[in-house]
């Protein structure tokens, strides 16, 4: 199930390329979802913060925008753009998610350093999961890879539990302080791992419409995101692309 998450989401990253309007992103999305026979988790999802419900089956995050961003046949990607897509999946009851950042054209050193060492975090972050390890064993690991690298950690938003809704308990930080909630793994437990590197601070903003969060500083950031299942012998990527 979670690898028709991971199949859509690639065939969505192919898409991505300049004077594409972001809602064609998003319908594409919606298409290819639709095809599996799944269903579209983010559209219709009411969060706690914001007053309506997400319009669309994909977020698409530009450049200084964390996440959440709103799709529209108004703003074309253009060369140079971070692309941001985020994507949830329902199917036969269970619940996937997956985020990738896709840079476009050409696209500064800085800007790519930011990309790789995101997805390398996420990466590393996964490595700490096996029973018995903690929340803070991945929160650790993940900051580690951002600060070493001279890039800033999102602190307002965090990973999450995944499985039978779309958001659940536990929360999953990607910097660690002692004063946070932590949580032995288990087999069974299923997270979203969800790394948000700025390459300015990290202090982020909620837009207007409500659910578009960007960067304070207007600095470019990048996100990563996998759902993984904690096994009896470690985890397992579930949304891998084949």
């Amino acid at each position: 199930m979670a690898q028709i998450m991971a199949a859509v989401a690639e065939r969505v990253r192919t898409a991505v390329r300049t004077d594409v309007s972001t809602a064609e992103l998003n319908e594409l999305a919606e298409k290819l979802i639709a095809q599996v026979g799944g269903e579209p988790s983010f559209k219709g999802y009411r969060a706690a913060w914001s007053e309506g419900v997400y319009p669309a089956a994909l977020c698409v995050s530009l450049n200084n925008e964390v996440v959440h961003g709103l799709p529209s046949p108004d703003r074309l990607i253009k060369n140079g753009d971070l692309v941001g897509l985020d994507c949830g999946l329902k199917y036969r009851g269970y619940f996937t998610d997956m985020a990738l950042t896709v840079p476009v054209g050409q696209v500064g050193q800085a800007e790519l350093k930011l990309l790789s060492t995101t997805q390398e975090a996420l990466m590393r972050g996964i490595e700490q999961i096996a029973p018995g390890k903690k929340i803070s064993d991945i929160a650790k690991a993940i900051q580690k890879q951002a600060e070493k690298n001279n890039f800033s950690v999102v602190r307002q938003l965090v990973g999450h539990g995944v499985g039978y809704q779309a958001h659940e308990d536990p929360q999953v930080p990607n910097y660690w302080d002692k004063t946070f909630p932590d949580l032995e793994l288990r087999p069974g437990l299923v997270l979203a791992i969800e790394p948000m590197f700025n390459l300015g601070a990290w202090p982020v903003e909620e837009q207007a419409d409500g659910w578009t969060i960007v960067t304070k500083d207007n600095s470019i950031s990048a996100h990563f995101e996998h759902t993984v299942a904690v096994t009896e012998k470690g985890y397992e990527i579930l949304t891998m692309p084949l």
